[in-house]
Protein backbone atom coordinates (compact mmCIF):
# COMPACT_ATOMS: atom_id res chain seq x y z
CA UNK A 1 0.00 0.00 0.00
CA UNK A 2 2.80 2.42 0.93
CA UNK A 3 4.66 1.61 -2.30
CA UNK A 4 1.52 2.34 -4.34
CA UNK A 5 0.99 5.66 -2.56
CA UNK A 6 4.62 6.61 -3.16
CA UNK A 7 4.31 5.86 -6.88
CA UNK A 8 1.10 7.91 -7.09
CA UNK A 9 2.80 10.82 -5.30
CA UNK A 10 5.79 10.71 -7.65
CA UNK A 11 3.54 10.61 -10.73
CA UNK A 12 1.54 13.56 -9.37
CA UNK A 13 4.67 15.64 -8.82
CA UNK A 14 6.07 14.60 -12.22
CA UNK A 15 2.92 15.74 -14.05
CA UNK A 16 2.72 19.04 -12.15
CA UNK A 17 6.43 19.66 -12.80
CA UNK A 18 5.96 19.06 -16.53
CA UNK A 19 2.92 21.36 -16.63
CA UNK A 20 4.78 24.14 -14.80
CA UNK A 21 7.87 23.71 -16.94
CA UNK A 22 6.16 23.58 -20.31
CA UNK A 23 3.78 26.49 -19.67
CA UNK A 24 6.32 28.78 -17.96
CA UNK A 25 8.00 30.16 -21.10
CA UNK A 26 5.00 30.17 -23.42
CA UNK A 27 2.29 32.87 -23.15
CA UNK A 28 -0.49 30.75 -21.59
CA UNK A 29 0.21 31.26 -17.84
CA UNK A 30 1.92 28.49 -15.89
CA UNK A 31 0.25 29.54 -12.62
CA UNK A 32 -3.14 29.50 -14.30
CA UNK A 33 -2.62 26.00 -15.67
CA UNK A 34 -1.56 24.70 -12.27
CA UNK A 35 -4.78 26.11 -10.78
CA UNK A 36 -6.87 24.50 -13.55
CA UNK A 37 -5.13 21.13 -13.24
CA UNK A 38 -5.41 21.22 -9.45
CA UNK A 39 -9.15 21.88 -9.52
CA UNK A 40 -9.93 19.61 -12.48
CA UNK A 41 -8.16 16.51 -11.16
CA UNK A 42 -8.10 17.28 -7.45
CA UNK A 43 -4.31 17.20 -7.41
CA UNK A 44 -2.90 19.24 -4.53
CA UNK A 45 0.62 19.76 -3.24
CA UNK A 46 0.96 21.05 0.30
CA UNK A 47 3.38 23.83 1.22
CA UNK A 48 5.51 26.21 -0.83
CA UNK A 49 8.45 23.88 -1.40
CA UNK A 50 7.00 22.45 -4.62
CA UNK A 51 6.37 25.85 -6.23
CA UNK A 52 9.81 27.08 -5.21
CA UNK A 53 11.59 24.07 -6.70
CA UNK A 54 9.70 23.94 -10.01
CA UNK A 55 10.22 27.66 -10.51
CA UNK A 56 13.91 27.16 -9.75
CA UNK A 57 13.98 24.43 -12.39
CA UNK A 58 12.50 26.86 -14.92
CA UNK A 59 15.06 29.48 -13.87
CA UNK A 60 17.98 27.15 -14.56
CA UNK A 61 16.53 26.30 -17.98
CA UNK A 62 16.25 30.00 -18.89
CA UNK A 63 19.84 30.56 -17.70
CA UNK A 64 21.00 27.71 -19.94
CA UNK A 65 19.22 29.07 -23.02
CA UNK A 66 20.40 32.66 -22.54
CA UNK A 67 23.82 31.89 -21.03
CA UNK A 68 25.81 33.57 -23.83
CA UNK A 69 23.68 36.74 -23.60
CA UNK A 70 24.06 36.80 -19.81
CA UNK A 71 27.84 36.42 -19.97
CA UNK A 72 28.09 39.14 -22.62
CA UNK A 73 25.96 41.53 -20.58
CA UNK A 74 27.97 40.93 -17.40
CA UNK A 75 31.32 41.28 -19.20
CA UNK A 76 30.38 44.46 -21.04
CA UNK A 77 28.50 45.89 -18.08
CA UNK A 78 31.60 45.60 -15.89
CA UNK A 79 33.81 46.84 -18.72
CA UNK A 80 31.73 49.99 -19.07
CA UNK A 81 31.77 50.64 -15.32
CA UNK A 82 35.57 50.44 -15.13
CA UNK A 83 36.65 51.74 -18.54
CA UNK A 84 33.66 53.72 -19.88
CA UNK A 85 34.23 52.19 -23.33
CA UNK A 86 31.45 53.27 -25.66
CA UNK A 87 30.95 49.91 -27.30
CA UNK A 88 30.01 48.44 -23.89
CA UNK A 89 27.49 51.15 -23.00
CA UNK A 90 24.57 49.48 -24.78
CA UNK A 91 24.84 46.31 -22.70
CA UNK A 92 25.33 48.32 -19.49
CA UNK A 93 22.12 50.27 -20.17
CA UNK A 94 20.30 47.04 -21.02
CA UNK A 95 21.20 45.73 -17.55
CA UNK A 96 19.98 48.97 -15.95
CA UNK A 97 16.66 48.67 -17.80
CA UNK A 98 16.28 45.10 -16.54
CA UNK A 99 16.85 46.34 -12.97
CA UNK A 100 14.24 49.09 -13.42
CA UNK A 101 11.73 46.65 -14.94
CA UNK A 102 12.20 44.24 -12.03
CA UNK A 103 11.06 46.73 -9.38
CA UNK A 104 7.27 46.91 -10.02
CA UNK A 105 6.68 43.15 -9.72
CA UNK A 106 8.95 42.92 -6.69
CA UNK A 107 7.22 45.75 -4.83
CA UNK A 108 3.65 44.76 -5.76
CA UNK A 109 4.37 41.10 -5.07
CA UNK A 110 5.53 41.88 -1.53
CA UNK A 111 2.67 44.30 -0.78
CA UNK A 112 -0.18 42.24 -2.19
CA UNK A 113 1.06 38.66 -1.89
CA UNK A 114 -1.86 37.49 0.27
CA UNK A 115 -4.52 39.15 -1.87
CA UNK A 116 -3.06 37.64 -5.04
CA UNK A 117 -3.26 34.21 -3.41
CA UNK A 118 -6.93 34.77 -2.60
CA UNK A 119 -7.85 35.10 -6.30
CA UNK A 120 -6.12 31.89 -7.37
CA UNK A 121 -9.37 30.28 -8.51
CA UNK A 122 -10.33 28.53 -11.72
CA UNK A 123 -13.10 31.05 -12.46
CA UNK A 124 -10.59 33.90 -12.26
CA UNK A 125 -8.12 32.02 -14.44
CA UNK A 126 -10.77 31.51 -17.13
CA UNK A 127 -11.34 35.26 -17.41
CA UNK A 128 -7.67 36.21 -17.28
CA UNK A 129 -6.75 33.61 -19.92
CA UNK A 130 -9.21 35.29 -22.28
CA UNK A 131 -7.64 38.66 -21.44
CA UNK A 132 -4.24 37.16 -22.27
CA UNK A 133 -5.64 35.83 -25.54
CA UNK A 134 -6.98 39.27 -26.51
CA UNK A 135 -3.60 40.86 -25.80
CA UNK A 136 -1.80 38.25 -27.92
CA UNK A 137 -4.31 38.73 -30.74
CA UNK A 138 -3.67 42.48 -30.78
CA UNK A 139 0.09 42.06 -31.34
CA UNK A 140 -0.08 39.00 -33.60
CA UNK A 141 1.08 40.93 -36.70
CA UNK A 142 3.32 43.56 -35.09
CA UNK A 143 6.90 43.88 -36.30
CA UNK A 144 8.79 46.47 -34.26
CA UNK A 145 11.98 48.36 -35.05
CA UNK A 146 13.63 48.79 -31.65
CA UNK A 147 16.80 46.79 -31.02
CA UNK A 148 18.51 46.32 -27.65
CA UNK A 149 20.29 49.66 -28.02
CA UNK A 150 17.09 51.59 -28.74
CA UNK A 151 15.38 50.95 -25.40
CA UNK A 152 14.66 53.63 -22.81
CA UNK A 153 13.87 53.76 -19.10
CA UNK A 154 10.20 54.40 -20.02
CA UNK A 155 10.13 51.13 -21.96
CA UNK A 156 11.59 49.37 -18.92
CA UNK A 157 8.98 50.84 -16.55
CA UNK A 158 6.06 49.88 -18.79
CA UNK A 159 7.29 46.31 -19.33
CA UNK A 160 7.97 46.09 -15.60
CA UNK A 161 4.37 46.98 -14.76
CA UNK A 162 3.19 44.45 -17.35
CA UNK A 163 5.16 41.81 -15.46
CA UNK A 164 3.56 42.98 -12.20
CA UNK A 165 0.08 42.54 -13.72
CA UNK A 166 1.07 38.96 -14.54
CA UNK A 167 1.14 38.19 -10.81
CA UNK A 168 -2.59 37.56 -11.29
CA UNK A 169 -3.08 33.84 -12.08
CA UNK A 170 -4.07 33.38 -15.73
CA UNK A 171 -2.18 36.44 -16.94
CA UNK A 172 0.91 35.02 -18.60
CA UNK A 173 4.17 36.61 -17.44
CA UNK A 174 5.93 36.00 -20.73
CA UNK A 175 2.78 37.00 -22.62
CA UNK A 176 2.28 40.25 -20.69
CA UNK A 177 5.89 41.36 -21.00
CA UNK A 178 6.19 40.42 -24.68
CA UNK A 179 2.89 42.15 -25.49
CA UNK A 180 4.01 45.32 -23.71
CA UNK A 181 7.44 45.19 -25.36
CA UNK A 182 6.03 44.75 -28.86
CA UNK A 183 3.42 47.48 -28.35
CA UNK A 184 6.37 49.73 -27.46
CA UNK A 185 7.89 48.93 -30.84
CA UNK A 186 10.51 46.32 -29.95
CA UNK A 187 11.53 43.73 -32.49
CA UNK A 188 10.37 40.22 -31.67
CA UNK A 189 13.88 39.03 -30.82
CA UNK A 190 14.51 42.00 -28.50
CA UNK A 191 11.09 41.62 -26.85
CA UNK A 192 11.71 37.93 -26.26
CA UNK A 193 15.21 38.44 -24.85
CA UNK A 194 14.14 41.30 -22.56
CA UNK A 195 11.16 39.27 -21.31
CA UNK A 196 13.17 36.19 -20.34
CA UNK A 197 16.20 38.01 -18.98
CA UNK A 198 13.68 39.94 -16.87
CA UNK A 199 12.39 36.63 -15.53
CA UNK A 200 15.80 35.79 -14.07
CA UNK A 201 16.12 38.41 -11.28
CA UNK A 202 12.51 37.98 -10.17
CA UNK A 203 12.70 34.19 -10.06
CA UNK A 204 16.16 34.26 -8.45
CA UNK A 205 14.92 36.69 -5.78
CA UNK A 206 11.92 34.51 -4.97
CA UNK A 207 14.15 31.43 -4.75
CA UNK A 208 16.67 33.07 -2.41
CA UNK A 209 13.98 34.55 -0.15
CA UNK A 210 12.20 31.18 0.04
CA UNK A 211 15.17 28.95 0.91
CA UNK A 212 14.17 28.98 4.59
CA UNK A 213 10.67 27.78 3.65
CA UNK A 214 12.13 24.72 1.94
CA UNK A 215 14.68 23.94 4.64
CA UNK A 216 12.18 24.42 7.43
CA UNK A 217 9.33 22.51 5.77
CA UNK A 218 8.66 19.42 7.94
CA UNK A 219 6.52 17.84 5.19
CA UNK A 220 9.21 18.14 2.51
CA UNK A 221 9.70 14.93 0.49
CA UNK A 222 12.95 14.75 -1.41
CA UNK A 223 12.18 12.19 -4.11
CA UNK A 224 8.95 13.63 -5.58
CA UNK A 225 10.16 17.24 -5.30
CA UNK A 226 13.46 16.51 -7.05
CA UNK A 227 11.56 14.70 -9.81
CA UNK A 228 9.27 17.72 -10.21
CA UNK A 229 12.34 19.99 -10.30
CA UNK A 230 14.00 17.95 -13.08
CA UNK A 231 10.74 17.70 -15.03
CA UNK A 232 10.26 21.46 -14.83
CA UNK A 233 13.84 22.17 -15.93
CA UNK A 234 13.71 19.86 -18.95
CA UNK A 235 10.21 20.94 -20.01
CA UNK A 236 11.07 24.65 -19.72
CA UNK A 237 14.27 24.25 -21.74
CA UNK A 238 12.56 22.59 -24.71
CA UNK A 239 9.41 24.72 -24.47
CA UNK A 240 11.48 27.92 -24.56
CA UNK A 241 13.50 26.72 -27.55
CA UNK A 242 10.24 25.86 -29.32
CA UNK A 243 8.66 29.20 -28.41
CA UNK A 244 11.66 31.09 -29.81
CA UNK A 245 11.02 29.40 -33.17
CA UNK A 246 7.31 30.21 -32.95
CA UNK A 247 8.12 33.87 -32.31
CA UNK A 248 10.52 33.93 -35.26
CA UNK A 249 7.72 32.69 -37.52
CA UNK A 250 5.19 35.18 -36.10
CA UNK A 251 2.67 32.54 -35.03
CA UNK A 252 1.48 34.14 -31.78
CA UNK A 253 -2.12 33.96 -32.96
CA UNK A 254 -2.23 30.24 -32.15
CA UNK A 255 -1.55 30.97 -28.49
CA UNK A 256 -4.40 33.49 -28.59
CA UNK A 257 -6.74 30.78 -29.96
CA UNK A 258 -5.60 28.44 -27.20
CA UNK A 259 -6.21 31.01 -24.46
CA UNK A 260 -9.68 31.78 -25.84
CA UNK A 261 -10.60 28.09 -25.97
CA UNK A 262 -9.27 27.09 -22.55
CA UNK A 263 -10.54 30.26 -20.88
CA UNK A 264 -14.06 29.73 -22.25
CA UNK A 265 -14.11 26.06 -21.19
CA UNK A 266 -12.96 26.96 -17.69
CA UNK A 267 -15.62 29.68 -17.29
CA UNK A 268 -18.49 27.44 -18.38
CA UNK A 269 -17.46 24.07 -16.98
CA UNK A 270 -15.40 24.70 -13.82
Amino acid sequence: MEITESIITIVKYLILGLIQGFTEPIPVSSSGHLVIFRDLFGVYVEGLSFEILVNFGSLIAVLMVYWKDIMRLIKNGLRFIFTRERDAKEDFLFIMYLVIATLPAGIIGVLFKDKIGDISKASTVGITLIVTGIALWIIRNLRGRKNDGDLSWKDAVIVGFAQAIALIPGISRSGATIVAAMLLGMKQETALRFSFLLYIPVSLGVTILSIDDVIGDPTFEWAPNIIAFIASLVATFFALKWFMNVMARGNLKYFAYYCFAVGTLVIFFM
